[in-house]
């Protein structure tokens, strides 16, 4: 019998020591595991968290992306104005260039035509004689021609060799029915002193030269009356001082001023500037 207790309780005792091994070995797993789910967790809360960043840079990104397109959009608009603004401005200074270049046409054709005049002028009246002169200022035909040659002291009726000079004169005016011819008289500053109760000062004088030469052009040489201009100047506007003879005699002139019509050149300009549009 009491070998039979000893037997048992060996049994016990081995049995006992066994389940121990287990435990212990149970609890070194359970151990394990434990570190593993805690190490898991914290891998798992650093993903989370890493996931929120990532959430955040990517909402980032997309509103930065939604700002930049629109940036985009309104540079495009503002480039696409500025292009078609600095295209206008290049269409406007080309459209100035070609006025430009068309009103220089215009006023070179008229001082071609000028100077073409200057010479029918030279060579119809064949002038050499120092008492007539023809040049050009400011573009418009001057002819001037002394007292001597067209009236006697004091009077204003035409010599007979200065029906032959305005008989030159007039031939050229009629060839340019697009021009007009002003003639106007001038005196020096003696005060006229005709007493013939027709004249009273140099301004009647000088006007009744103008119109005496108007009347010869008109009249003998058949230059068209629309095309004629008399101006009487008087003393006013002398060529130099009146101080002597010789002075005194260069101021009283006749001139013939031969000159496109005005309104007639502002229409060639125009055209000019209307260009073939």
């Amino acid at each position: 019998m009491r070998k039979l207790a000893i037997a048992l309780s060996a049994v016990i005792l081995l049995a006992s020591c066994g389940s121990k091994k287990k435990i212990a070995a149970l609890e070194a797993k359970n151990k394990e595991v434990q570190d593993l789910l805690n190490t898991a967790t914290v891998k798992l809360n650093t993903c989370l968290a890493e996931k929120d960043l990532m959430n955040n840079q990517i909402s980032y990104l997309k509103s930065n992306n939604e700002s930049l397109k629109n940036s985009l959009e309104n540079v495009t608009i503002l480039s696409s104005k500025g292009a078609s603004s600095l295209e206008k401005t290049l269409e406007s200074i080309k459209e100035k260039d070609l006025k430009i270049t068309r009103l220089q046409d215009a006023v070179t054709r008229k001082d071609s035509m000028t100077i073409a005049l200057v010479s029918s002028l030279k060579s119809a009246v064949g002038i050499d004689d120092p008492d007539i002169e023809v040049n050009v200022e400011k573009g418009v035909v001057f002819i001037s021609i002394a007292d001597k040659l067209l009236f006697k002291s004091g009077s204003y009726e035409i010599s007979d060799r200065a029906r032959t000079i305005l008989g030159k004169v007039a031939k050229v005016v009629n060839s340019k029915p697009d021009f007009e011819c002003m003639v106007e008289g001038h005196t020096d500053s003696v005060p006229y002193n005709g007493g013939n109760g027709v004249l009273i000062d140099n301004w009647d004088l000088s006007a009744k030269r103008a119109t005496a030469v108007i009347r010869v052009l008109q009249k003998e040489h058949k230059v068209n009356p629309k095309q004629l201009i008399a101006a009487g100047r008087a003393e006013f506007v002398p060529l130099t001082d009146n101080s002597t003879a010789e002075n005194r005699s260069k101021n009283r002139r006749t001139r013939v001023i031969v000159l496109p019509k005005i309104d007639q050149f502002y229409d060639m300009i125009e055209k000019e500037m209307k260009g073939q549009k």
